[in-house]
This record gives C-alpha cells, structure tokens and sequence, in this order.
C-alpha cells in the first residue's frame, strides 16, 4: 500500500520514506563526523558522485551509470585508506560507548585528586609543561609501553620532578592509572583536527588526540603562559582556578560511578 499516494506523482511507501530517512541520517552522521577535517572535500565529491550517479540511473543513461559503479565500486578500497584515521576514531569511540564488559577502575581518592591538582597549580606558577593522562574504563597500555614504567604513589612532589625540565622523563605524558603514577615519558598521539587554537602547542593536540581515542582526563599545563587546561572528549576547559580543576576531577568521578 502507498501511504504517500496522496502526494500525486511522488509513489512512496512507508519503507521508502524510512530508507530515505535512514540515508538521510547516514549522511548527516558523517557530515558532523568529520566536519572540519581534510576529509570533508572528499566526503562532498563523493556525495556529489553518488547523486550524479542516480540521477543518470533515473535518465537511464545506462554507459554513464556502468562507468560510474565501476568507479565507485573500486573507489572502496581507497576510500578505507583515505577515511582511515576518521574510520579508526569512529569504531574507538563506538567501542567506548557499547563496553558492557569494561573492568572497573581503582578510583580516585580525594587526597590523589589534590596531589594532582597542587602539582599542576605550583607547575603553572613556574610555567613548568606538563601532560597527564587519567585514563578511567578504556585502557591505552599502547601508550604506557611507548615510555618508562613507574609504579608509585600518587604525589605532588613525584609529578613535579618528573616534569622539570632537566629531567630525563619530563619530555611526554605522565600516566595515572589504577590509582598509582604508571608511566612517564608517553608518546600520545596526535589530533588531526584543524580547528584547535594556535595558542595551543603540541601538548594541547596530544591531549586532545588520546581524548579522542578513549575515555581519559588529560590536564595540561603551558609551557608557555602557565595556563593548566582541560581535556576530555576533544573538549578544551580552559582552568580558571585550582577548585575548578578539582570539582571537574571530582565530577566525572562520581559520574562514572568510581
């Protein structure tokens, strides 16, 4: 039965309004997916490719529309490979979301929260830069075997040595997991977006890059102008005081149910 008979030449049934709808969805999500990135040209050429090609099918313009399948058939393969960080940031995050059977971390004590807190605080007087990853039900033990493995107590004076500059571990991120100093020395990965400030260095894209890629807290502090920002789902919270850094620590905590 055409439900949308009434509407004269347009002959659509229910299934077909919810197939158009669905498209229509599909498009939007990878629209907002990848927006500002290097792949929004391509995504709009392909788009544009993909409704050229029905509209030949509508003409029945049959060589025009074979050479067009065959291209977008092979294009595939490419199109995994050009799509391919945008791809991997995508079934990260869809992981991250359906982990029914995530390890609940150690959590958090409201001492540690404060070790952390007046480390950053006594760093940013002093313009020491810092990095630290507080990762909570998705593990990045990637990441903690990129540096040197630690196992201490969770200090202010720990994490402030660590980051002085004459350091041999101060060039990276430090790792807290499991309640204990994990790791020092990170290499984190890199964001590919192009709409971060350039007042923010490559701290700031590192942080913002393993916030993309699993559920971690990352607080950094400037080299350059002390500032102790933020990061969390490659969102930037400038720090305006020490409780605000405390109360966002505190929240996400309690949030998670840690």
């Amino acid at each position: 039965m055409n439900y949308l008979a009434v509407l004269g030449f347009l002959h659509l049934s229910l299934t077909d309004a919810l197939d158009i709808l669905l498209v229509a969805f599909l498009i939007y999500f990878a629209f907002r997916w990848i927006k500002d990135t290097a792949a929004m040209n391509i995504f709009l050429a392909i788009l544009l490719l993909l409704v050229f090609r029905l509209l030949v099918e509508a003409l029945n313009m049959k060589m025009v529309s074979s050479l067009l399948g065959t291209v977008i058939d092979v294009g595939v393969i490419a199109l995994i490979i050009i799509f391919q960080p945008e791809i991997r940031h995508f079934l990260i995050r869809l992981g991250n979301r359906t982990r029914f059977f995530a390890i609940k971390d150690k959590q958090l004590g409201d001492a540690d929260i404060n070790e952390i807190v007046d480390a950053c605080t006594q760093m940013s007087a002093r313009k020491t830069g810092a990095l630290i990853v507080i990762p909570h039900k998705v593990g990045i033990q990637s990441v903690i075997d990129t540096g040197d493995t630690l196992d201490a107590l969770i200090s202010s004076r720990l994490l402030m040595n660590l980051f002085f500059k004459n350091s041999p571990l101060h060039d990276g991120a430090v790792v807290i997991a499991k309640g204990r100093v994990t790791a020092a020395r990170c290499t984190l990965p890199i964001t590919s977006r192009t709409d971060i400030p350039a007042s923010f260095g490559m701290r700031h894209r590192a942080a913002v890059g393993i916030s993309e890629e699993c559920d971690a807290e990352v607080i950094v502090v400037s080299e350059e102008t002390g500032g102790i920002s933020y990061i969390r789902e490659g969102v930037i919270t400038p720090i305006e005081s020490k409780n605000d850094l405390i109360n966002l620590l505190m929240n996400v905590r309690h949030a998670s149910g840690e």
